[in-house]
């Protein structure tokens, strides 16, 4: 027997005006003649994206969501080196305690995954320090909704350079220089074209990492086809999480098209790892990355209703049998 609890990534296709990732540009920033003017435009955009991110949240809640990907464009121009020293933090404390308070009181599990640029492994010493800037503002901002920050960033290993072994030593070296409060927070995912479930687990097991398991960027990218032989390993890797094993799941847009996600999950596909993984774990989260975001959940409940051996829980999670 095995739970399977859905969520999904930042936005809602059925809550209107709720955007968590309003954005000001530093192009915009610096149209403005006072530049305390435009920090205050900049806090009150951010305290904007966090009360839809709180609405957000509600709406999973009415909905039985339980699972929930954070934007991470939540305060525009956070890591703008022309903007060191703002406390972006300050008029956000009161949102950020609300929100966190929400989280709790519900047991809602929720994550961030920075955005591409955040590369742990590059060869240059300033990419990789403003990637651990980065962290730590998704550090900062989980701390600020009391939120113990163990295992919730979400990561790929970073940049190939045309040589996967001197890539994947240069996450090792480089991680030396990450602060042991923001590498207790990663979780490392394998990629569609550069890293494969084997590189990912090298590491994750190098670094006592979880691996979240992405089916479609393996089937996408892969040398060994056969995930279902490193499966013990990737479930080993959540040994010492408080969360149960994670997983990423999409479907290819077109067959020409393969690694772009479609709008929704092909609950074919989704069954096959299922049916693999059933009894293997008590429970398994599983991020939904479609285009239609919530919508592709209520949809995938929707044809999962109709499936025989399943017990639906509620909204978004059921039973294996």
């Amino acid at each position: 027997m095995t739970i399977v609890r859905l969520g999904y990534v930042a936005m809602s296709m059925e809550l209107k005006n709720a955007s968590p990732s309003k954005t000001m540009t530093f192009t915009q920033f610096q149209k403005y003649d006072d530049r305390e003017a435009a920090i205050r435009k900049l806090e009150r955009i951010a305290l904007e994206n966090l009360e839809n991110t709180h609405r957000l949240l509600k709406n999973n809640y009415f909905n039985e969501v339980h699972f929930y990907r954070f934007s991470s464009k939540l305060i525009p121009l956070a890591n703008h080196e022309a903007l060191s020293g703002w406390d972006f933090m300050k008029p956000l404390k009161e949102k950020l305690a609300e929100i966190g308070s929400f989280v709790q009181e519900h047991k809602m599990r929720v994550d961030f995954h920075p955005d591409h640029f955040v590369v742990l492994n590059s060869p240059k010493a300033d990419v990789l320090m403003n990637s651990v800037e980065n962290l730590k503002m998704h550090y900062v901002l989980l701390k600020g909704m009391q939120l113990d920050p163990m295992h919730r960033c979400v990561l790929h290993i970073g940049g190939n350079y045309k040589d996967t072994k001197k890539s994947l030593e240069r996450f090792l070296t480089n991680w030396s220089d990450v602060p042991v409060a923001i590498q207790e927070m990663i979780m490392l995912e394998n990629d569609d074209t550069s890293f494969t479930l084997d590189d990912t687990l090298y590491l994750c097991e190098k670094l006592g990492l979880p691996l979240i398991f992405d089916y479609h960027h393996h089937l996408a990218h892969h040398r060994n086809e056969n995930w279902q032989e490193n499966w013990d390993r990737v479930v080993a890797t959540w040994t010492a999480s408080p969360f149960p094993i994670k997983m990423h799941i999409s479907s290819p847009k077109s067959e020409d098209k393969f690694r772009h996600h479609s709008d929704f999950v092909d609950v074919d596909m989704f069954f096959r790892f299922l049916d693999e993984v059933k009894g293997t774990v008590p429970q398994i989260d599983c991020m939904i990355e479609a285009k239609q975001k919530d919508k592709a959940l209520f949809t995938l409940m929707k044809e999962i209703r109709k499936r025989g051996n399943i017990e639906i829980i509620d909204g978004s999670t059921f039973k294996l049998s």
